[in-house]
């Protein structure tokens, strides 16, 4: 019997519990226009939410799971001036193509479903600066959970990506999260019983249930050099975020240009909490990064 892989992120949807923020007051009227583009043979379908002056544009990439687009999720973000596209992900909604995922019993995170899945990210980029005119700021990715993988993948694609922000991102292998999840086993109180020295030291030793070709989002990192900022929750069973802080502080300190941001009650849903600093951080983030000069 042929045995299949698949990772059980929590499916970081378009729902979102009406976030507004405190720092803001002002909301930026926006238009919608549904598109399709084409990537890798098949056709995606997705949404432009465009504001008339956007301050930055962005393409939003899923998490695991059979992932529509995140309307809710663009509408926040283009009632603050950021131009968005969101697209059903292949083989889900409106979308061309096969999903691969734990629900039809394959794997999802092996590196040719990844690597099909950032070029998917990278042509979306490719369609949203095709609708937009104009000056519309610095165009990047924003992601949830599994894009931790798919993002770096994308933006090493395709040189028009200047930013990325990714949500509850792995910085390890796909190998090494696998472990760490086994090991939690979706136990919501992981953290009260157990330590980072222990979690730590069963993702060194653990062997693997499944053999396949990890893919290190590292690899892609090393190589980039546009701005990068990551935001994790504390309580994350699902991503070993201690190890994935420790590495982005590594390449930090060989000169990359990435950043993280620690909200240490929060879980792997950090994007989609009821508290609305999350996704607040990341829209300043966003407009500063995208106002600023191009690094020589």
């Amino acid at each position: 019997m042929k045995l299949y892989l698949f990772i059980s992120f929590f499916c970081l949807s378009s729902r979102l519990f009406g976030q507004t923020d405190p720092d803001s007051t002002q909301v930026t009227e926006f238009t919608t226009e549904n598109v399709k583009f084409k990537s890798a043979g098949i056709i995606l379908s997705g949404t432009i939410f465009k504001p008339k002056h956007p301050e930055a544009s962005l393409v939003l990439v899923h998490g695991s799971g059979q992932e529509k687009r995140m309307t809710k999720m663009a509408t926040l973000l283009a009632a603050r001036g950021i131009a968005v596209l969101t697209y059903d992900k292949r083989g889900v909604g409106e979308s061309g193509g096969i999903y691969a995922g734990p629900e039809v019993g394959t794997n999802n995170i092996d590196s040719a479903n990844l690597n099909l899945l950032a070029l998917d990210a990278s042509e979306a980029c490719n369609t949203l600066l095709a609708h937009l005119s104009g000056k519309h700021g610095k165009i990047g990715l924003m992601g949830f959970s599994q894009a931790g993988w798919v993002i770096p993948l994308a933006a090493a694609k395709n040189q028009k990506i200047k930013f990325m922000l990714i949500f509850s991102g792995p910085v390890v292998s796909t190998l090494e999260q696998l472990r760490f999840q086994f090991y939690t086993q979706g136990n919501s109180k992981f953290w009260e019983t157990h330590t980072e020295a222990e979690a730590r030291a069963h993702m060194r030793n653990d062997p693997d249930k499944y053999k396949f070709e990890p893919t290190d989002p590292r690899d892609a990192l090393s190589k980039l050099s546009i701005p990068g900022l990551w935001i994790f929750g504390g309580r994350d069973i699902q991503a070993p975020v201690g190890l994935s802080i420790e590495h982005l502080d590594e390449l930090k300190a060989k000169g990359k240009p990435y950043a993280h941001q620690l909200f240490p009650e929060f879980g792997h849903n950090t994007a989609f909490s009821k508290s609305p600093e999350p996704v607040n951080f990341a829209v300043r983030w966003i407009k500063t990064s995208a106002s600023q000069k191009k690094r020589k």
